[in-house]
């Protein structure tokens, strides 16, 4: 593996190590292929612009030769023609790497580029189409099919002409063959790969605006940009939007399949594309085309996810494209060697290293071949192999094995909720977390303030919130800390990208004290419906239009409890025609009466959860055998705990018994004596922590295959398991509860930290920061959220896991988007118009997982639901449902997330 003497040289300003880290980069060891799971940053090389063409040529040639045959890679010349600028450089890159690529390596197949490469390219060549007919949405889906078909596969069978007969027998067999061979075929893969792409990727970008079929969507973008073709061929900004398109599209072909494990797909990958791109000087031919792939590129990296090509940039970078991105600060080859190992992100710049004359002018570093692994046969013949084996192995087994006992190991461990606890629960500052989360929105209103004296549009929103807790004691039990935390996270941020974003509307919060347990919440949504008809009625004409921008309330947030007092609030907002967007409320009687035109969940319903966590339940291996605590065994049995007066919780424990399979009993559980008139049937009543811990122990040792499902109140729970384990009757051997969001208020605190005997299971709303399936979403808003605790507060926090700050996190930027697309269809921006635009859906990746909203007043469509396995103060997910990611469902995973 050696470098002929008189081959091409990299420049060597420090460069060996640079050159060592790129093979390494591109090509690692086959046992090291996991270095291959990075998207490595943007790339840019600086020559000198008088040695512009020698020194590009020189860099291109010595990476380049090091990779040929061994790597996909593609070389995008800038060009010297007039119409190089009016190149997409994305549609080269693409194409070059489809066709470089060594055999039998991954990625082997483009989908979404070439789909994406066709719409683009019937956009850019017909936009008269859209001056005479503004919908062309079956003619773009036409093209796509007969670009597909003519590049073979499937769908090339569709080409082949029709039966040659004559008369009515010849009409009535070309019609069959039209209808069935040619159309069908072709509408089915039309619709497939919309549903792929829209999925994939697409439906999450801010393009998309909510649309689920991506002929529709590029038929609207035409439509949009047909002018502007028509008036310049080469129009910058058409170009730029395109280009974006099928880079997007490209990246999202390069990330599939996974790196590693067994299956071929994922065992070929052992070699990452590269993308070189020559940046001539500002006003020479290409350079238009190389900088506005660079933008494109940066603009792709935002939501793309790894694994990424490394693109390197090599020429004469103008001042404004550095501008764009991000004023990066000149670094080594030395500096630069160690990024390429990084993971880089859309946030940051790129790397820029500039290349002197002296170096280009000297003999340079020998850029040895890279040598990744190759295979000699397709992924399918293994593939094939494994499964033809891996079914006899099968049948085999079911016949001469049929008596295999089912497993018996412990879903998430045997560990209990003391498993590595803090020997205290951690200690909590109530007042002081509250205030610093509310000085933060009231630094941020000032800045809104500040747009809106500019003459800046911008609006309010309302966030209602339980009383502050008072007592320690009494913030573990709530939630209203880390949901303040963010709603304030997502307006620092908003309000921030504003200063750049024109379209954004700074969005000043305030923030509405409801009482304790949100028991004024009916009386504040009144007041907050008054001050609003107050405010109309002080103008000169009456309206609305009267009303300072400033002041506006364009939507409300929270109520993050289902309670009867918050039920009758939103019911209030809608009767008002205020638009609400919930955080952690889940039952499904909080969408009833005028709610239902105004009212946007955020978190599944209790039905969806009671659902899923009764089939867990009865089907999964979660309560301890008697005698050997490291096997466990499906519930055959319920012990359900109510609190009947609570909405949340009798609406949880109602529909949990009638999802569960085994057999039950309940009891109805308030510390007060408020005992609700539609108990659960049979359920025993019951005051008192003491009592109700002997009752449970006499269950669980007549029941000893049950599950408690707990779904009152964090404060009760907490009650009732000191009652139990003071009384030590019935913890001689673990005890499992399953219970719902509720419990995560207190679970992650280190509550439970003495209690060995407490197995607990319990709902949330996204994945652990470090669980393995974590998005790069979840894991940027745990960074940002981990920034913001520590500047804001002292001492160990403990909701670092808790879902609460991201739901309200994701629901403010729902009410956010909705704002701002509100204000590009009317400028006014009134309640009215928010209204619409969450009634045509809202889509986007966000801190909980894909939020998709589908017009509906509904949760978002298949909203990811957690359970976690809660060990000491670190909880662990063990099972996730629907649509995490954009391209994942609930039916897909199956039992009990498609139940």
């Amino acid at each position: 593996m050696t470098a002929p003497l008189d081959g091409p040289r990299f420049p060597n300003d420090q460069a060996i190590e640079f050159v060592r880290e790129f093979r390494v980069t591109v090509a690692p060891e086959y046992e090291n292929r996991a270095k291959l799971e990075t998207s490595p940053p943007l790339f840019l090389l600086r020559v000198p612009q008088a040695s512009y063409r020698s020194g590009v040529d020189r860099v291109v040639a010595a990476l380049a030769g090091a990779l040929r045959q061994r790597v996909p890679f593609a070389h995008l010349p800038a060009g010297s023609r007039a119409e190089a600028d009016s190149r997409l450089l994305s549609v080269g890159a693409g194409t070059q790497l489809y066709r470089s690529a060594p055999q039998h390596m991954t990625p082997d197949r483009f989908p979404h580029f070439h789909v994406m490469c066709d719409l683009v390219e019937y956009i850019r060549s017909h936009p008269e189409e859209w001056a005479t007919n503004a919908n062309q949405e079956a003619e773009l889906r036409t093209h796509a099919s007969e670009r597909r078909a003519h590049r073979g596969g499937p769908l090339a069978f569709t080409r082949m002409d029709g039966p040659a007969l004559d008369g009515l027998a010849g009409f009535l067999a070309n019609l069959s063959w039209l209808s069935f061979v040619q159309l069908l075929p072709r509408w089915l893969w039309a619709r497939r790969v919309s549903r792929k792409v829209m999925r994939g990727w697409l439906g999450a970008e801010q393009v998309a605006q909510g649309s689920s079929n991506l002929f529709r969507l590029m038929d609207r973008v035409a439509a949009e940009r047909s002018v502007q073709l028509m008036d310049d061929a080469a129009h910058e900004e058409a170009l730029q939007e395109f280009d974006w398109f099928v880079l997007r599209a490209l990246l999202e072909d390069l990330r599939r399949p996974a790196i590693g494990r067994i299956l071929p797909g994922r065992r070929r990958r052992t070699g990452r594309p590269v993308l070189f791109v020559e940046l001539p000087p500002a006003g020479v031919p290409g350079a238009r085309a190389a900088e506005r792939f660079l933008r494109s590129l940066r603009r792709a990296q935002a939501t793309a996810r790894p694994p990424g090509p490394l693109v390197v940039a090599v020429g004469v970078p103008s001042d404004d494209l550095l501008r764009e991105l991000g004023n990066p600060v000149e670094s080594t080859f030395p500096e630069a060697s160690v990024r390429l190992a990084d993971n880089g992100s859309a946030d940051e710049p790129p790397v820029l290293v500039t290349i002197s004359e002296g170096a280009l002018a000297a003999r340079g570093v020998p850029v040895l071949p890279v040598g990744p692994r190759t295979f000699r046969f397709s992924r399918y013949v293994p593939t094939s192999i494994v499964s033809g084996v891996t079914t006899l192995a099968l049948v085999t087994a079911g016949l001469l094995l049929p008596g295999i006992p089912p497993p018996r190991d412990c879903l998430g461990g045997t560990g209990s909720v003391a498993e590595s606890a803090p020997k205290e629960p951690i200690p909590v500052e109530a007042a002081a977390w509250y205030e610093a989360a509310v000085k933060t929105i009231d630094e941020q209103n000032v800045r809104v303030a500040q747009y809106a004296e500019r003459g800046r549009t911008v609006r309010t929103v309302v966030a209602f919130v339980s009383d502050p807790p008072k007592t320690d004691d009494e913030t573990r039990f709530d939630g209203t800390i880390p949901e303040l935390r963010g709603i304030a996270m997502w307006q620092e941020r908003l309000n921030r990208e504003a200063a750049a974003d024109d379209s954004l509307i700074p969005l000043r919060v305030d923030v509405r004290e409801a009482g304790v347990a949100f028991h004024d919440a009916e009386s504040e949504a009144k007041k907050l419906v008054a001050e609003m008809a107050d405010d109309g009625d002080d103008g000169d004409d009456g309206d609305e239009e009267s009303v300072p921008a400033r002041d506006r309330v364009v939507g409300v947030l929270g109520f993050a409890q289902s309670r009867k007092e918050t039920q009758a609030a939103l019911r209030v907002l809608g009767e008002a025609g205020i638009p609400s967007i919930g955080t952690t409320a889940t039952a499904d009687e909080m969408l009833s009466g005028p709610a239902t035109r105004t009212y946007w969940p955020s978190t599944p319903f209790n039905s969806r959860e009671a659902t899923i966590e009764a089939d867990f339940a009865y089907t999964e291996n979660i309560v301890a055998e008697p005698g050997a605590e490291d096997r466990c065994t499906p519930a055959g049995h319920a012990i359900v705990i109510e609190s009947s007066v609570d909405l949340y919780s009798h609406s949880l424990a109602g529909r949990f018994v009638s999802e569960f399979n085994g057999t039950h009993q309940a009891f109805d559980f308030n510390q007060d004596g408020d005992f609700g008139p539609t108990a659960l049937s049979g359920a025993v009543s019951q005051p008192d922590a003491d009592q109700l811990a002997r009752a449970l122990c006499d269950a669980l040792e007549e029941k000893p295959d049950s599950v408690v499902y707990w779904s009152a109140r964090a404060k009760d729970f907490t009650a009732l398991i000191n009652s139990m384990d003071t009384a030590g009757t019935c913890t001689a051997r673990d005890v499992t509860v399953l219970g719902g969001n509720e419990l995560t208020n207190v679970a992650q605190t280190g509550a439970f930290a003495n209690k060995d005997w407490l197995r607990l299971y319990y709902s949330a709303h996204r994945l652990p920061a470090d669980d393995p399936g974590a998005s790069d979403r979840t894991r940027q808003f745990v960074a940002q959220y981990d920034a913001y605790v520590k500047a804001t507060t002292e001492g160990a926090d403990p909701w670092r896991q808790d879902g609460h700050s991201a739901v309200s996190y994701d629901a403010f930027h729902v009410l956010s988007q909705a704002v701002r697309q509100a204000g590009l269809r009317d400028p006014d921006i009134d309640r009215e118009s928010v209204l619409l635009v969450l009634g045509t859906g809202i889509a986007f990746n966000g801190a909980t997982g894909y939020v998709s909203y589908d017009g509906a007043n509904a949760p978002p469509h298949d909203k990811t639901l957690v359970l976690l396995r809660q060990s000491g103060n670190h909880p662990e997910a063990v099972l996730a449902c629907g649509a995490y990611r954009q391209d994942q469902s609930s039916e897909a995973q199956g039992p009990p997330c498609a139940g």
